[in-house]
C-alpha cells in the first residue's frame, strides 16, 4: 500500500511541477542567447550563486545534471558530459568534477549548454553537454584554496586541505593541485537474529569506525607545439584506511554469556594515472585527435576476524592477506570530417588493455596454530584486450538532426592462475539519435542504441566476506551484458532559469549480470537470462520569484521504473537485483539505477544584497533487493535531509556551513537465510540490521588570490 502511495505522490508532484513552470512562463527571463543547439551562460548569470570554482557554476545550470562517467569501459563509454574549451580531459579516474573544482571562477569566460550535436563534438549518448570556455590570454597566476573540517556525531573529526595553482610557465599553461583529508567515518547499530519459528535467539551491538589519511596530487598542462595542441594530465593518490568493527553478541537465553567479534582491515589504495592528448587540424575539413591513457591501482590489504567466547578466550583468528593490482591502458584516435554540407562524419578507433591480478592467503587459527584455508579461484590473473571501432555521421536538416552510426567491438579475455581459460567476444553496436528542435525553447529527442557493459574483473576472482562469514566465489565464465536502449525525451526551457525535461525509456538486456547458482547454497556473479527495464525520469528547475521568495529556486529529480527477469532459483519472474549504492541524497547513479523510485528536491535561495545563500535537499529512494541462491537481502534507509548556508561577506572568503544526514536516518538490512534454495526450502534464520552513521556538520573556508 505504501508503495502505491509513493508512486501516486511522484505522479502528482511531477504534474504540479510542470504546471508551475508553465504558469510562470510569462515572468521568466526570455532575453538570453540560445539557438537549437546552444544556450550560453555568461559569468554575470552565476554571480548570484557566489561561485568559487567552475564546479560551483556548472551545478547551477538549470536542467543539467553533471555526469562524472563510470570509470569502466574504455575512454569513450566512460567519459562524462563536461568539455573544457571544447575538449574532454584526457583522464578517466580523475573525474570531470575534479577538473572543474581546480578551475577558479575568475578563469571562466562563459559556459555553453550543448543541447544537440555540433561538428567535432561527440555527445557519447548524452542528451546534453556543458562546455567551459576559459578566458583567453589570462597570464595572472591564481591560487585556489579550501580548508575545513567535518564533525561526525558517530565518528572522528575529519579535517581537509585542498590547494591548487594555475599559472603559465613559458608557453605552457598548467594547474597543480594537492589534497589531503583524514579518513574518518563511524556507525553504531545492532543486529537481531530470529530462528525458523521467528523467535529472537541472539542480539548484537555493533560499533564501526574507520580512520586513515587520503592524499591526492594532480598536474594538468597544455601547450601548442606548432599547430598541434598537446594536453597532459597526471594524478597520484594514496588512501590509507583502517576500518574496525566490534560486536558484542548476546544469546537471548543466557544474557551473561556475551561473546565478542572483532573485524579489522589495514589497507592502502595507491593509484597513478597519466594521460596525454594531441589535437590538430589536418586540413580545413579534417580534424584529428590522439589520446593515450595509463592507469595503475594497487590495493594490499590485511583483514582479520577474531572471536572471543564468554570466558574471554580466543576461539578463532581468521586472517586474509590480499593483493589486488589492476592496470589499464588506452590508445584512441578520433577523426572528424566536415567536407560535406550539413554533415559531420566521425571515425573513432580505440584499443584498450585491462588487467587485474588477485592473490589471497587465508588462515584459520582455532587455538592450535594457523591452518591455510584454500579458497578456489582466489589467486588468479585476468586480462582483456579490446578493440572498438565507431563510424558515425551527424546530418543536419534544419530543425531535425540525425546522428547515426555503427560500432564494432572485439575483445579477448584470458585468465590464468587457479583457473586457465581464454575466450573471445564480438559485438555490433548500432546507434541512432533523432533530435527535433521545435523552436529555441522546445526539443524532442529519440535514441536507439546498443550498449555493451564493462565486466568487473574482480568478479572473476574469489574473495572472503568477513562481515557475513561468507565467501564470494569468482566466475571465469562471465560475459558482458548487452542492452538495447530506447529513449524518448522532451525538454522545454523557459528563459535561462527554468526548464523541464521528461524522459521515457525501455531497456532490453541480454545476459543479465546477477547472482548465478552453483549449488543449493553457493552462487557467483554470472549471466542469468534476458531481462527488461522501463520507466520515466523527470528533471525540473522552478524559479520561485512568483511566490515572493526572491532569488529562490527548486530543483526536482524524479525517477520511477520497473523491471523483470526470470529468477534462476525459483523460475519465476522478479525485478532486477539492486546492490548497495550511494546514500539516497547523492546521485541517481550506481545502486539507484535499479530502484523502483527515486525522489530528490533541492531548494536554494540567494540573498544577493546580503551575499548569503542557503538551502536544503530532501531525498528518498525505494528499498533495494538482492537475490542470492540461499538468501534474500533487502537494503534500505530513511529520508535523507541536507542543509547549508554560505556567505562571502567577509574579505571575499566563502564560508560554508553544511549539515548532512540531519535526521540521522537508519540504514537497514533484512537478511533471510534459507536451509537450501531461496523460497524453495525452510528458513534457517533471519537477520535484521539497523545502523546509524551520524549527523555530519562541515565548516569550510575557501577563496583564491
Amino acid at each position: 500500500m505504501s508503495g502505491w502511495i509513493t508512486y501516486t505522490g511522484l505522479v502528482i508532484l511531477g504534474v504540479l511541477s510542470y504546471c508551475t513552470v508553465v504558469a510562470q512562463e510569462s515572468v521568466s527571463e526570455t532575453d538570453f542567447r540560445s539557438d537549437n543547439q546552444l544556450i550560453r551562460f555568461d559569468t554575470e548569470y552565476f554571480s548570484r550563486y557566489q561561485p568559487r570554482t567552475a564546479l560551483d557554476m556548472v551545478n547551477q545550470i538549470p536542467g543539467f545534471a553533471l555526469d562524472d562517467g563510470d570509470n569502466t569501459r574504455g575512454f569513450g563509454a566512460a567519459a562524462g558530459n563536461v568539455l573544457i574549451n571544447g575538449r574532454r580531459p584526457s583522464a578517466k579516474q580523475n573525474s570531470p568534477s575534479n577538473f572543474l573544482a581546480r578551475i577558479d571562477a575568475s578563469q571562466v569566460r562563459e559556459i555553453e549548454l550543448i543541447r544537440s550535436q555540433l561538428p567535432g563534438i561527440d555527445m557519447l549518448g548524452h542528451s546534453a553537454l556543458v562546455n567551459i570556455v576559459l578566458q583567453e590570454d589570462n597570464l595572472d597566476a591564481v591560487v585556489r584554496w579550501e580548508v575545513g573540517g567535518r564533525h561526525n556525531s558517530r565518528g572522528p573529526f575529519k579535517p581537509l586541505l585542498d590547494i591548487s595553482l594555475t599559472d603559465r610557465w613559458r608557453d605552457i599553461d598548467y594547474t597543480a593541485g594537492f589534497y589531503v583529508e583524514r579518513e574518518a567515518n563511524g556507525e553504531d547499530g545492532y543486529r537481531e537474529f530470529f530462528d525458523t519459528n521467528g523467535d529472537l535467539f541472539q542480539t548484537s551491538n555493533v560499533r564501526q569506525k574507520s580512520t586513515g589519511v587520503e592524499l591526492r596530487g594532480s598536474l594538468s598542462a597544455s601547450t601548442w607545439i606548432g599547430e598541434t595542441l598537446v594536453n597532459a594530465n597526471t594524478r597520484v593518490t594514496s588512501d590509507k584506511r583502517h576500518p574496525r568493527q566490534v560486536a558484542n553478541i548476546v544469546p537471548v537465553d543466557d544474557p551473561a554469556a556475551v561473546r565478542q567479534e572483532f573485524i579489522n582491515d589495514d589497507l592502502i589504495i595507491k593509484g597513478l594515472e597519466i594521460g596525454f592528448d594531441a589535437v590538430r587540424n589536418i586540413n580545413d575539413a579534417l580534424m584529428g585527435k590522439a589520446i593515450v591513457l595509463f592507469f595503475n591501482r594497487q590495493v594490499p590489504n590485511t583483514s582479520t576476524r577474531e572471536l572471543i567466547n564468554e570466558l574471554g578466550e580466543q576461539t578463532l583468528l581468521r586472517t586474509a592477506e590480499t593483493e589486488n593490482d589492476s592496470i589499464e591502458g588506452i590508445a584512441r584516435l578520433e577523426f572528424n570530417w566536415t567536407g560535406l554540407d550539413n554533415h559531420s562524419v566521425q571515425l573513432n578507433l580505440e584499443g584498450a588493455y585491462n588487467e587485474v591480478d588477485g592473490a589471497l592467503l587465508q588462515t584459520d587459527d582455532r587455538g592450535t596454530g594457523p591452518v591455510v584455508v584454500e579458497v578456489p579461484g582466489a589467486n588468479d590473473k585476468v586480462d582483456e584486450i579490446r578493440w572498438d571501432i565507431l563510424l558515425r555521421d551527424n546530418w543536419s536538416l534544419g530543425k531535425l538532426e540525425l546522428d547515426y552510426g555503427l560500432g564494432v567491438e572485439f575483445s579477448t579475455i584470458s585468465q590464468t592462475g587457479d583457473r586457465i581459460q581464454k575466450r573471445s567476444f564480438n559485438f555490433f553496436k548500432p546507434r541512432g539519435i533523432a533530435t527535433w528542435s521545435i523552436d529555441n525553447s522546445q526539443q524532442f529527442r529519440m535514441r536507439v542504441e546498443r550498449e555493451v557493459a564493462q565486466l568487473d574483473f574482480d568478479d572473476f576472482i574469489s574473495t572472503t566476506v568477513f562481515d557475513d562469514n561468507d565467501v564470494l566465489l569468482g566466475n571465469p565464465d562471465l560475459r558482458p551484458d548487452a542492452t538495447w536502449v530506447v529513449e524518448f525525451d522532451y525538454e522545454r526551457r523557459f528563459g535561462r532559469a527554468a526548464s523541464i525535461k521528461l524522459i521515457a525509456f525501455h531497456h532490453w538486456i541480454d545476459d543479465v549480470l546477477d547472482l548465478l547458482p552453483l549449488t543449493d547454497t553457493n552462487a557467483v556473479s554470472g549471466n542469468i537470462d534476458s531481462g527488461r527495464r522501463w520507466g520515466v525520469e523527470l528533471e525540473n528547475t522552478i524559479p520561485l520569484e512568483w511566490t515572493g521568495l526572491n532569488g529562490a529556486k527548486l530543483d526536482l529529480t524524479l525517477r520511477w521504473q520497473d523491471s523483470t527477469v526470470i529468477d534462476p532459483v525459483t523460475g519465476n519472474r522478479r525485478v532486477l537485483s539492486a546492490q548497495g549504492g550511494n546514500p539516497a541524497y547523492r546521485t541517481l547513479a550506481n545502486g539507484n539505477r535499479n530502484n523502483r523510485y527515486f525522489l530528490r528536491a533541492q531548494f536554494r535561495q540567494d540573498l544577493i544584497d546580503e551575499r548569503v545563500s542557503w538551502g536544503f535537499t530532501v531525498a528518498e529512494r525505494d528499498d533495494r533487493p538482492l537475490f542470492k541462491v540461499d538468501e534474500l537481502d533487502v537494503y534500505g534507509e530513511g529520508v535523507a535531509i541536507d542543509a547549508f548556508i554560505e556567505t562571502t561577506r567577509w574579505f571575499g572568503v566563502k564560508i560554508r556551513l553544511q549539515g548532512e544526514n540531519m535526521l540521522d536516518f537508519t540504514e537497514w538490512r533484512d537478511r533471510t537465510v534459507y536451509v537450501g534454495q531461496r523460497t524453495l526450502s525452510l528458513v534457517d534464520y533471519q537477520e535484521n540490521r539497523d545502523f546509524l552513521n551520524g549527523r555530519k556538520i562541515t565548516l569550510s573556508f575557501s577563496g583564491s588570490f
